[in-house]
């Protein structure tokens, strides 16, 4: 082989993997900025949210804090009306967020002031939210931990 040849096979070589160094970065720049921009598009969702303040998650003790400071709140209790009877909230009232009639029965409240929901763990109250949400509510406070994490932190219940 003569030096020109060896050149020229060297040069390939190196060109070939230059290409492929190159075609790998690019790969893992779009791979990058596809997962920057789920992230990113996640953040802006929930600053929205948390902005508009259309639902906000609040602690036990701030709907404590509410119940027991203003006259009238519209605190709902959306677990079944079995659970209602065993334990709930004072001044609580139950509309079941399984039932068919739920959304005939918020109906009943004022969609221009705070509603406070709950449930036993936060699942159910999550979902009632979301409804009330749909239906024009304009403040809904969703109680953290529901019922249970109330009575852990010992705030009084009816029963």
């Amino acid at each position: 082989m003569t030096s020109i040849s060896k050149g020229f096979i060297k040069n390939s070589l190196t060109l070939t993997k230059a290409i492929k160094l190159f075609i790998m970065k690019k790969i893992l720049f779009l791979g990058a900025l596809v997962l920057l921009l789920a992230f990113q598009s996640c953040k802006d969702y929930s600053r929205d949210v948390a902005t508009k303040g259309e639902i906000e998650l609040i602690s036990p003790q701030q709907v404590y804090d509410a119940v027991y400071s203003e006259d009238t709140v519209q605190l709902v209790d959306v677990r079944t009306p079995e659970e209602y009877k065993e334990s709930h909230l004072k001044g609580a009232q139950n509309i079941c967020v399984t039932s068919d009639d739920f959304n005939e029965k918020v109906k009943t409240l004022d969609k221009n002031k705070p509603v406070y929901v709950y449930c036993k763990k936060g699942g159910r109250s999550a979902n009632a939210a979301k409804q009330l949400k749909e239906m024009g509510f304009t403040k809904i406070y969703d109680m953290d931990g529901g019922i249970l994490l109330w009575e852990e932190h010992k705030l009084e219940v009816s029963k």
